[in-house]
C-alpha cells in the first residue's frame, strides 16, 4: 500500500474521532442548557421536608454535566429548636418578673389593715375573707405547673427513701419559674399564720401589731413573737 493511502486512511481516523467527541460535548451542553430553565423554575424552589435544597452542579469531560441536591434539613430543625427553647425561656422569665412584683403588693393592703387599724370593722371583716388565700393558691399551682420538667421528681426525691437532698433543692431554687412559685407559697403561708395570730390578738385581746408585721418578713419569727407576747400578756392577767 502506498504511503498517500496509509495518509488518507489516517486522517479519516482522525476526523471520525474528532466529529464523535464534538458531537457528545455538543449533546451534553444542550442537555445542560436544556435543563437549566427547569432547574431555575423548579428545583430550585424544592423543599424537602419543609426545608429548602442547595443545587450544585458538577461537570466532567467523561460524564458531562450532573446536579447535585443537598437538603439543609439537619440545620433548620436545629435553629427550630434553638428558637422554641429561646421564646419558651423568655415566656416563662416575663411571668416569673411580672408575677413576682404582683404577689408581693397584692398581700401587703391586709398587713396594712391588721397593722394599722386591727379593731376597725372593715379590718375584721376583710380579714374574714378567704378569697387572698383562694387566688394566691390558684397563682402558685399555675406556677407550679409552668416550672414542672422531667427531672423534677427525681431532683425532689434523689435517693430510695424519698426524702429531698439540698443539692436537688439548691438545682431546683436556681430555676426562675420555680423561685416564683416558692416566693408565692411563702406569701400564701405567711399571711394565714399573720391572720391567725391577728383573729388571736382579738380574741384574747393581746398585741398582735409587732408579731403580724413579723410575719410579713418571716412568719417563723412572727409565731415565735406572738407565743411570747401571749405568755407575758397571760402573767400580767394574774
Amino acid at each position: 500500500m502506498s504511503i498517500s493511502s496509509h495518509s488518507s486512511m489516517a486522517f479519516s481516523s482522525c476526523c471520525f474521532c474528532h466529529s464523535l467527541i464534538s458531537y457528545k460535548l455538543q449533546r451534553n451542553n444542550a442537555a445542560s442548557f436544556a435543563l437549566a430553565p427547569i432547574i431555575n423554575s423548579d428545583l430550585s424552589s424544592q423543599q424537602v421536608g419543609g426545608s429548602r435544597t442547595k443545587l450544585r452542579t458538577d461537570w466532567s469531560f467523561l460524564g458531562g454535566s450532573r446536579i447535585v441536591i443537598r437538603p439543609n434539613r439537619p440545620r433548620t430543625l436545629l435553629q427550630r429548636n434553638i428558637f422554641r427553647v429561646s421564646a419558651s425561656w423568655l415566656e416563662s422569665s416575663q411571668i416569673a418578673t411580672s408575677i413576682f412584683p404582683l404577689g408581693t403588693l397584692a398581700v401587703l393592703p391586709f398587713y396594712f389593715f391588721m397593722v394599722v387599724a386591727p379593731k376597725a370593722a372593715l379590718t375584721q371583716k376583710v380579714m374574714e375573707s378567704s378569697i387572698p388565700y383562694i387566688v394566691l393558691g390558684l397563682l402558685y399551682v399555675y406556677l407550679v405547673y409552668l416550672s414542672w420538667t422531667p427531672d423534677t421528681m427525681q431532683l425532689l426525691f434523689p435517693n430510695k427513701y424519698l426524702l429531698p437532698e439540698l443539692d436537688g433543692i439548691a438545682e431546683m431554687f436556681s430555676r426562675v419559674m420555680t423561685l416564683a412559685s416558692a416566693w408565692i407559697h411563702l406569701l400564701a403561708v405567711d399571711l394565714f399564720a399573720a391572720r391567725q395570730i391577728y383573729h388571736d390578738g382579738l380574741e384574747n385581746d393581746i398585741e398582735t401589731r409587732h408579731s403580724v408585721s413579723l410575719c410579713l418578713m418571716s412568719c417563723p419569727i412572727g409565731l415565735v413573737s406572738h407565743f411570747i407576747t401571749k405568755a407575758l400578756f397571760s402573767r400580767r392577767d394574774t
